[in-house]
């Protein structure tokens, strides 16, 4: 038998799969753990949290679908981008890692973006502008912040990376997670020695790249044994989590783009050549496709702002859910449901992490606007739903300015399972927005490319031709859409006008 195991190392907790080789998924399971927020805006995990959810979750799948240890041909590895795990000499974790949604490092985009020669050089080398969310800042915060702790760091991984590294002994990363480091030379796929001279980074620091299905290594059998499997198992370079989502939706060619609503809110695009957005609000990124790129812009809470609000509002209901097995959103959508679109004049910005596309704003902050007496709990949620969507219509629009095609959206991600929030996007983007038969998101896209990578299908392409399709399509509603067309830019200039208080909010916020 010929199992593939795809891996997703998340925000929120770590998700494995097993699929056979026609990408039928044998078993699933998830193991949660926390975040660190030690200041506002900063955002930092325990490696070692990843790899014990990952020891967890493999057991247990491999447990339900009752393989055996040889079964497991190669397992594909995807995570959450952009976040910095710190490795003396011994290969022991110096801190906690800070996560793509940490917001201290605006002085060191500052740096970077000097260092580089502005802002437009910096672009010209990454493809990207400097975000307070990628790698690269992370870096030189440390060095300026915590420099013995830099002093001690001989390399630099990313979560799904340092994972590797307990699997195979190997310093390994792919180009699709590699590129929101913010150090690759995303046209060449590989370490941009011009930026990191400019730094003053020895590329020491960085793993070796491969392309998202070249095996990367064995498992050790120290790894083999602790996870329940053959030291035969290979490791495939895998991908950042957007990419590994955008595999998982099929989306490997022109014209196809996907809508993730997970903790944040993704646009992903693909591009057959390298197409830079010159103003630097979308990403351009490695696709998990062997030689070919992305665009992608990021709206940093998505279904985030959703769980925000039923952990901090909902106290009762989640209570109550422990006893009556209701689930809390379960009822707030059905609220939501009743509510007209536009929610009664009620807008949200949804900026609880700062935001990143189009704004690169870490002061950003969310808030409701609009409020009157005859609001209700119902309308504020469907608010948030609508306020994510409109986030991420600013990256749509972006996508369709520069004239990139998309002739087919599917949505993925567990906002998108919501049909109400599936049916406010293709009301909010005023185009048809479809699902799959394969709704597993980052973890099916990595077993897929596990499965390429040991021979079952000649390329990745192939492989989702195999096995995904549409299943379901929500078309937008007239009424809605012509709504949303009018309220959108209203949405826009709400951001444009109190992007400055928001400055003054954190500058008093932070006592300078």
């Amino acid at each position: 038998m010929c199992i593939y195991l795809g891996i997703d190392i998340g925000t929120s907790g770590t998700k494995t799969l097993a699929i056979n080789g026609r990408g039928k998924i044998l078993a699933e399971a998830t193991s949660l753990y926390p975040s660190y927020h030690p200041k506002p805006l900063w955002s930092e995990q325990d490696p070692e949290d990843w790899w014990q959810a990952t020891v967890k979750t493999v057991r247990q799948v491999v447990r339900k679908a009752k393989l055996k240890k040889t079964d497991v041909k190669a397992i594909g590895l995807s995570g959450q981008m952009h976040g910095s795990v710190f490795l003396d000499k011994r290969d022991r974790v110096i801190r906690r890692a800070l996560l793509w949604n940490d917001q201290r490092t605006a002085a060191e985009c500052d740096e970077l973006e000097s260092r580089a020669g502005g802002r437009s050089e910096l672009i010209r080398m990454v493809a990207n502008p400097a975000l307070t969310g990628f790698t690269a800042p992370k870096i030189l915060w440390l060095r300026n912040h915590e420099p013995k702790q830099f002093d001690r760091t001989v390399k630099v991984l990313l979560p799904k990376d340092d994972v590797r590294r307990r699997m195979t002994g190997e310093y390994a990363t792919d180009v699709s997670d590699a590129s929101g480091m913010l150090l690759l030379d995303v046209a060449k796929r590989d370490w941009s020695t011009e930026l990191l001279s400019k730094l003053e980074l020895d590329p020491s620091l960085f793993a070796k790249c491969y392309e998202s299905e070249e095996s990367t290594g064995q498992l050790t059998k120290e790894a083999a044994k602790e996870l329940g499997l053959s030291t035969e198992c290979i490791v495939v370079g895998g991908a950042g989590d957007c990419a590994a989502g955008a595999v998982g939706n099929g989306i490997v060619s022109r014209g196809t783009l996907s809508t993730s609503i997970g903790t944040s809110g993704i646009m992903f695009v693909h591009c057959d050549e390298v197409d830079v957005d010159p103003q630097g609000r979308l990403h351009t990124f490695c696709h998990a496709v062997h030689g070919k790129w992305h665009m992608m812009g990021v709206s940093l809470s998505g279904g985030g702002c959703l769980q925000w609000f039923r952990n901090r509002m909902c106290e009762a209901e989640i209570a109550q859910a422990k006893r009556s097995k209701v689930d809390p959103y379960d009822t707030l959508v059905a609220e939501a449901s009743k509510i007209a679109h536009g929610s009664e004049g009620l807008f949200f910005l949804p900026y609880l992490s700062g935001e990143r596309t189009p704004h690169a704003d870490p002061d950003a902050r969310a808030c409701f606007i609009g409020l009157t007496l005859a609001h209700s709990r119902g309308h504020m949620v469907r608010a948030i739903m609508e306020g994510v969507a409109y986030a991420m219509r600013d990256s749509l629009e972006i996508i369709r300015g520069l004239d990139v095609p998309v002739r087919q959206i599917r949505a993925s991600g567990g906002g998108s399972k919501i049909p109400l929030w599936r049916q406010i996007q293709a009301d909010v983007f005023g185009q048809k927005v479809v699902t799959l038969n394969a709704e597993e998101g980052p973890a099916y896209g990595v077993a897929l490319l596990a499965a390429v990578g040991a021979g079952a299908f000649k390329d990745i392409e192939e492989a989702c031709s195999a096995t995904i399709r549409v299943v379901k399509e929500k078309a937008p509603n007239r009424k809605a859409a012509k709504y949303h067309d009018q309220a959108f830019p209203i949405y826009q200039d709400l951001y444009r006008a109190l992007k400055d208080d928001f400055k003054r909010i954190s500058a008093v916020e932070h006592g300078s």
